[in-house]
Formats: C-alpha cells, sequence, structure tokens
C-alpha cells in the first residue's frame, strides 16, 4: 500500500508544531517556577520564604532597617530559606524601610533586591499625646468668706481692784470661849464707875480740909 506523500508531510508538520510547544512551555514555565523569594513586613516583624533556588551554588540573604541595624546578617543557604522565627522589628514612633538582598549564586539574574515599608504599630503600649490641660484662672472657694475680726477698745487703764482679802481664820488650838450674856459695852461701864469712885474721893478729901481750915 502507498502512502501519498501529502500525508507524510502533513503529519510530520503536526508532530513539529507539538514538540516547539511543548518545549516553549517547559521554558516559559522554568523561570517562573525558579527562584523565588517571598517576603511580608507588617509594623512588628518581617518573615521570609525563598524558594526554588540552586542547591549546587551558595545564595545569600540579608535583610536590615534602612538607616539602622541589620536585622538578619548575611547569611548562605542552599535550595530553600526561611524564617522559623519572625525578625522582629525594634519599636518605632515613625514607619521603617525595610531591605532585603537576596543574590543568587548560580547566576546573577536570579538575584532579588526590594525595600517595603513598616507602618507603625496602633495598639495599648504606644501611648498617645496627652492634650495640654488648661489651667484655671481662679479657682472657686468652697469656704464662707471670713467675718472681720472687730478691733478690741481701748485697753482700760486702770485694772480691777483687788479682791478684798479673805477673813483670818480662827487657830483651831484656841478653845472657844462660853457665851457670858454681857455685852461689848462691859469695859465702857467699867470705866465710868472707877471715875464715879475718883470723884467722890476728891469731894470727900475737899469737905474734909475745909473743915480742918475752919477749926
Amino acid at each position: 500500500m502507498t502512502i501519498p506523500r501529502r500525508s507524510w508531510r502533513g503529519a510530520g508538520a503536526f508532530a513539529a508544531a507539538a514538540v516547539v510547544g511543548l518545549a516553549g512551555g517547559v521554558i516559559s514555565a522554568g523561570p517562573a517556577a525558579a527562584h523565588t523569594p517571598t517576603w511580608a513586613v507588617t509594623c512588628s516583624e518581617v518573615t521570609l520564604n525563598l524558594t526554588a533556588y540552586s542547591d549546587r551554588a551558595t545564595n545569600q540573604v540579608t535583610v536590615s532597617v534602612v538607616g539602622g541595624e541589620d536585622l538578619l546578617a548575611t547569611t548562605d543557604f542552599g535550595r530553600s530559606y526561611s524564617t522559623k522565627t519572625p525578625l522582629q522589628l525594634p519599636k518605632h514612633d515613625k514607619e521603617l524601610q525595610v531591605h532585603l538582598v537576596v543574590k543568587a549564586g548560580d547566576d546573577d539574574k536570579y538575584s532579588f533586591e526590594q525595600t517595603k515599608t513598616a507602618p507603625v504599630c496602633e495598639d495599648d503600649d504606644t501611648p498617645s499625646p496627652t492634650p495640654p490641660q488648661e489651667t484655671p484662672s481662679e479657682t472657686p472657694s468652697t469656704e464662707p468668706p471670713a467675718s472681720e475680726t472687730p478691733e478690741p477698745s481701748a485697753t482700760p487703764s486702770e485694772t480691777a481692784t483687788e479682791a478684798a482679802p479673805a477673813p483670818a481664820e480662827s487657830s483651831s488650838s484656841a478653845p472657844d470661849l462660853a457665851e457670858t450674856g454681857s455685852s461689848s459695852a462691859t469695859p465702857v461701864i467699867g470705866g465710868a464707875a472707877l471715875a464715879v469712885l475718883l470723884a467722890g474721893g476728891g469731894i470727900l478729901w475737899s469737905v474734909r480740909k475745909r473743915r480742918s481750915v475752919q477749926h
């Protein structure tokens, strides 16, 4: 049986087209699947996931804060590298610029370099600015106003007279005299009686003297 020449040419063209298409798909998919750097930046940490690198070359990765310290010093890795513990960012009150550098050991065209921004964390630990408090011009007083104390009048020139001395107490050792019924005029009467006696004696003496003169 003889196969027409056109049939052979058509089958050959179809096979060639299939091979070219398959090869093109492999070539286009190869670079997309190899050397894949993935990383994320939050307000407090950085995570890395570098995959599909050549394990026959030495690759390097570095993470740092722009204008600050390194979060991850230059580290060698093989086919892949990922952060088991996220890289901690320093506390900050303004945005930080985080820089990633990946150097592929097999070809520099697979190297990667990128900068991302770390925002400020909005949490309770960051104190908010306290607004200035206005001081009242005058504090109202809750106490009633004190009344004016009247000034004392002129000091009296004379002091109060001294109190009369208390009567002397009678001695407890002297015996109490019994009441006789006489009044305090007894000495006067006795004096008068003595005067009468003296006068009578004088009269009697003068009478006797006259009688003796007459004889």
